[in-house]
């Protein structure tokens, strides 16, 4: 294999899914100079018929949902019967839809007989868009139909585990009719696309990943006015309160912390529990684990399949072996023979934030369980983190949940509720969890620039 190719290895098996090329100077050029040149005719397409080309997308989308869920199960293991994920990218688009007259309308400020004042967002430009492989259909939405129907165009770069999915969505664009050069995916090494971010040669760059990966991108940027909208990674805390109901919450704090094996930015990865019904939570959730059953994605029906890779499953191992040498139990301990990237769901107790698995995010199907003396407690231990994509409290006591969360640092937080992107709300994170926000009217908003309009109706 060339050092301008790349191979997609399956976590199924560990053979070998794909194999693809990074693109070429030749081709990078061509691609960035027919976007900017898409640029000045796309921004003036009537918003209506944006929307509805972005829905005709969402679409074909839905028309590939075989091929593209079979991509996602042998690219990164998620169970087939899990693996389509176009509907929640179809909806991204209807609920931009929605609201996009509203949003991108002229904004009225005070005005009188001779001086009329108005504020138009106008597109942002030409944007890089970076998509990670964890959820590698449905981030389009944030990824390229937002842009899009704001008016900008967008070379999509996706991650080299998940590569097809681009090309399936650049197809599907062509196929709704979209105009070429608009919407372009583009295999980009990292090294080209930091290059190119920083020599200044887009407007705006959209990146969904990790912290390491998002603050290269904020670095390549500096210094070149470069927009940047960074969703990064989380370490999500849950706080269980005593008067929590454990019976009805329990699916659901498993569900947080194992859903696509844990590899999503808002996994439920610490759960502090009121020590008065520690025990009780504790057991509740065990048992709920043994339903998150693990095994082969294509062949069983099971609720997990591998992680992403062996290398990811070896580092996972690693903390919860460090955490158990520093005196941490494990619950569970199953362990498999599928493969070595097979990690079953985990429940960990004893744990403190001495220990890298309450610190570093694990990005794992693994739940630790710590014990605290109350509300006060709870709060100092959410907030002692880097992170800060989302939080939850678990109370029937509403008022004081809603309290408690206006002091929880984080971009998103849940009552009674977890691990969920609200499409109607904006998302995205504080600290190192990003920059910027998606969805809706804010996240149409961020992807233009607000000109300011100064009308002196008459001279004299």
């Amino acid at each position: 294999m060339s050092q301008r190719s790349f191979e997609v290895i399956s976590p199924i098996d560990g053979t070998s899914y794909l194999t693809r090329a990074y693109a070429g100077g030749g081709e990078i050029a061509a691609k960035i100079d027919a976007a900017r040149a898409a640029q000045k005719s796309w921004r003036r397409v009537p918003l209506g018929d944006r929307v509805a080309l972005v829905q005709r997308f969402g679409q074909e989308m839905k028309a590939r949902a075989d091929a593209l869920a079979e991509s996602v199960t042998h690219s990164i293991g998620r169970p087939r019967w899990q693996a389509d994920e176009t509907e929640r990218l179809a909806l991204v688009g209807d609920l931009l839809g929605r609201c996009a007259a509203e949003t991108l309308a002229d904004h009225a400020f005070e005005s009188d007989e001779t001086i009329r004042r108005f504020a138009r967002p106008t597109p942002g430009g030409l944007h890089l868009s970076i998509c990670a492989w964890n959820y590698p259909t449905a981030m389009l939405g944030y990824l390229v139909s937002q842009p899009l129907i704001a008016g900008n165009v967008v070379v999509l770069k996706h991650s080299p585990q998940t590569p097809l999915i681009a090309e399936l969505a650049q197809e599907a664009w062509l196929a709704a009719g979209g105009p070429a050069g608009v919407f372009q995916s583009l295999h980009l090494s990292h090294e080209d696309a930091e290059r190119l971010i920083a020599a200044g040669t887009f407007n705006a760059v959209n990146f969904i990943g990790s912290v390491a990966g998002g603050k290269r991108v904020h670095a390549a940027a500096g210094g070149t006015m470069t927009a940047v909208h960074l969703e990064l990674g989380g370490k999500d805390p849950a706080y269980i309160r005593a008067d929590a109901d454990i019976e009805k919450l329990v699916a659901d704090i498993a569900e947080g912390s194992f859903s696509n094996a844990g590899q999503s930015c808002c996994s439920v990865e610490r759960i502090y529990v009121d020590r008065a019904i520690h025990d009780r939570f504790v057991d509740a959730l065990v048992a709920e684990t043994a339903k998150w059953t693990i095994g082969h994605p294509v062949e069983d029906k099971a609720m997990l399949g591998p992680v992403v890779r062996q290398a990811a499953a070896d580092r996972i191992r690693g903390q919860l072996n460090d955490a158990v040498a520093a005196g941490a139990r494990r619950l569970v301990n199953s362990g498999t023979n599928l493969g070595a990237a097979y990690v079953p769901a985990e429940v960990l107790v004893g744990v403190d934030h001495s220990m890298s698995i309450m610190r570093e995010e694990l990005f794992g199907p693994v739940a630790a369980v710590q014990a605290v003396s109350g509300d006060e407690e709870a709060l100092a231990l959410m907030n002692d983190s880097e992170y800060g994509l989302s939080a939850s409290i678990w109370t029937r006591d509403v008022e004081r949940g809603l309290a408690l969360l206006d002091e929880v640092e984080a971009g998103t937080v849940y009552l009674n509720r977890c691990d969920h992107a609200d499409l109607y709300l904006p998302w995205g994170g504080i600290k190192d969890s990003g920059l910027g926000r998606t969805n809706g009217r804010t996240g149409l908003l961020e992807t233009t620039v607000a000109k300011a309009f100064h009308v002196r109706r008459t001279l004299g």
